[in-house]
């Protein structure tokens, strides 16, 4: 979207975990993802708020903090909703569709009746934004555990924050605070914090060397619950995020999770509400994100309650989420399977980067995500056989035919004649796209949010036009 620079700038870059278990020598794992385009990133909520909603108000879309939903009806045309201001004026507000994205006590999913089944971690959580005296590389976490026979371990989790010296802490609370009352997952808001010497106290229980925390900033009670929505979907109203799913924070999975639903409904709510695609599309966002919400909850709740105790390192990638994929599903089509090696990324599959392309003009390389950010669907032709630049031209005829919001590229090797105006070519420097997405003639049509939606051998195929046809019927065609 544009924000990655702005967030780099404002977190630190999170490179490995120092693990204590029961007081011996410290272990260093680093983290291990160089394969990838970014590491992964230590960015508090608060940044992470601002940036993004720096960024919408670039797009003259400014929130309204202070307002709540306290009542919704649903007719054939929108959503009536009813809002609370601040200071209690009461409104009422008419659109085509709603999306609640207002957390794990939502108001839409109640308002609209959906189940969130599901049981809480039967203990609490301390938090604590403090300084430690520890002489930590700077990125590097903090894992002090001791394992309890038939109980959860004693633990005590620092993560970096930006400021140098500043850990955000993390411990099981005192049997006392536990019995706070308050609601079952998330911040006690209804019961006080805890003090420094709390969380000192845990502090000198698991490390074995002196470790002062000073300088508390902020601290509070939490607990954790695993509940899945029944649906996402009821009629013209829709939820993501904490709304729809929440898990133990194992991974920092919520965010990515949330952020990943609310993307895969935008793209297609902006295509419906644009007249280019059917109303259809939008029962895609249910069958694709909920086995994926489910999935989440299922793993971070295993990780959790075996928190010191995994027999073998977790996939690296997992936590990540680029494993995610939305294959069999009706809305994405696949036409060369058996064609294609296994290997290949399939209709449904997250699109994978590939580095080193190089295009007439640019004195540097191209990573392929340059090529497919934007909101647009992104049709890579690999052209590798027979006469490269003629089947360019004919592929620049073939554009003529396709709606205006599916754009073209031209991936061929870097040996090739690629003088083609009318579409934009890189070549394969390196074979890192050969590598990722096979080494001979195939089209894969990749979604505004950069998973695959059609995947064929060529941009010929019958099934390319009748995928387009069925998803994006509206979309305006020009004439050949």
């Amino acid at each position: 979207m544009g924000v990655a620079r702005e967030m780099i700038d404002a977190g630190p870059w999170l490179d490995g975990i120092r693990t204590i278990m029961h007081g011996h020598p410290a272990h260093d794992v680093h983290a291990g993802f160089a394969d990838l385009p970014y590491g992964e990133l230590g960015l508090p909520q608060p940044a992470t708020e601002r940036i993004l909603t720096r960024h919408l108000e670039r797009f003259g879309i400014r929130p309204e903090r202070g307002t709540a939903l306290t009542a919704l009806r649903q007719d054939a045309d929108g959503v009536t909703a009813t809002l609370a201001r601040d200071g209690g004026a009461m409104e009422e507000l008419r659109c085509r569709y709603l999306v609640g994205c207002d957390g794990a006590h939502s108001a839409v999913r109640h308002a609209l009746g959906i189940g969130f089944p599901g049981e809480a971690l039967p203990m609490g959580f301390m938090l604590g934004d403090v300084r430690i005296a520890r002489d930590l590389p700077r990125g590097m976490a903090l894992r002090a555990m001791r394992l309890v026979e038939g109980g959860a371990p004693d633990f005590f989790v620092a993560i970096p924050l930006p400021e140098p010296g500043r850990y955000r802490v993390t411990m099981l609370a005192p049997h006392d605070a536990q019995q706070a009352a308050g609601s079952d997952h998330g911040i006690q808001t209804e019961a006080a914090g805890p003090d420094l010497a709390a969380l000192q106290r845990v502090a000198d229980e698991l490390l074995p060397e002196p470790a002062p925390l000073s300088d508390l900033r902020w601290s509070s009670l939490f607990r954790i619950s695993m509940r899945l929505a029944d649906h996402y979907r009821v009629g013209r109203a829709f939820i993501a995020g904490d709304a729809a799913h929440i898990h133990p924070p194992t991974g920092g999975q919520g965010m990515n999770t949330g952020i990943q639903d609310a993307y895969n409904l935008a793209w297609k709510l902006a295509l419906v509400l644009d007249g280019a695609a059917p109303a259809a599309l939008l029962d895609s966002y249910e069958a694709e994100r909920r086995p994926v919400g489910a999935e989440v909850v299922a793993r971070t709740h295993a990780a959790s309650v075996n928190l010191g105790r995994e027999r073998r390192p977790p996939d690296r990638l997992a936590d990540t989420q680029i494993l995610v994929s939305y294959r069999g599903t009706r809305w994405v089509r696949d036409d060369a399977v058996g064609v294609l090696d296994d290997a290949v990324p399939q209709a449904g599959d997250r699109a994978p980067d590939a580095g080193e392309l190089r295009r007439h003009g640019i004195g540097y390389p191209l990573r392929l995500f340059d090529l497919l950010r934007g909101t647009e669907h992104v049709l890579l032709a690999h052209v590798v056989g027979g006469d490269v630049a003629q089947r360019l031209a004919e592929l620049a005829d073939h554009v003529r035919q396709l709606p205006p919001i599916v754009r073209v590229v031209g991936v061929v090797p870097s040996d090739a004649t690629s003088d083609q105006p009318d579409v934009p070519v890189v070549h394969d420097e390196a074979g890192a796209f050969a590598a990722a997405y096979g080494t001979r003639d195939a089209c894969f049509l990749v979604r505004p949010d950069g998973y695959i939606g059609w995947r064929g051998v060529s941009w010929r195929d019958a099934g390319l036009a009748e995928w387009l046809q069925l998803w994006l019927p509206a979309a305006r065609h020009s004439s050949p």
